[in-house]
């Protein structure tokens, strides 16, 4: 590639919606619920009660509560997307920060994806596919409808973008 085709790593500039910050966060209690009454109800139900239980369930359910409350805004400030003509462009991770571009060139399929708690929050996924050993490129937290008109738009893209997607 010359210096004018070279796909150029830089910070995407779109935010997720707004709402992931509670579809993350309704996620993490989720994860955390199971752990957490699995002992403490084991502790009162057993015979004799085993109170000594109680301590880890209450230590999980501290630390899935401070996660819950904390993490899910941190990421929303530091997961961005960006497509262009050129690329889908997403960075993710706070400590590990992982930057993927996806050259439209490179691209095979595009999906979205809502699972029953992105439904409740109105929100999809976008799963741009390429031939990368990596794997997808995903952009999660969108709004529904701007996944559904991104993924139109990426099909387009593609299509009218000559390479063969290998």
């Amino acid at each position: 590639m010359t210096g004018e085709d070279a796909v150029r790593l830089r910070p995407p500039d779109r935010a997720l919606n707004e709402r992931a910050v509670g579809w993350w966060r309704t996620r993490l209690l989720l994860l955390t619920g199971v752990p957490v009454l699995v002992p403490a109800v084991l502790g009162a139900l057993l015979e004799p009660a085993r109170p000594w239980l109680w301590g880890p369930a209450a230590a999980l359910a501290v630390t899935g509560l401070g996660c819950a409350a904390f993490l899910p805004r941190w990421w929303f400030r530091v997961h961005r997307w960006e497509v262009t003509d050129e690329a889908v462009y997403v960075r993710t991770g706070a400590f590990w920060q992982e930057w993927r571009i996806a050259p439209m060139s490179r691209i095979q399929t595009v999906d979205t994806v809502r699972g029953p708690l992105e439904q409740a929050f109105r929100l999809a996924t976008v799963t741009v596919t390429t031939a990368s050993s990596k794997g997808a490129v995903r952009i999660e937290g969108l709004d529904h409808e701007l996944a559904a008109d991104l993924a139109e738009r990426l099909t387009r893209i593609t299509r009218d973008t000559p390479g063969d997607a290998t």
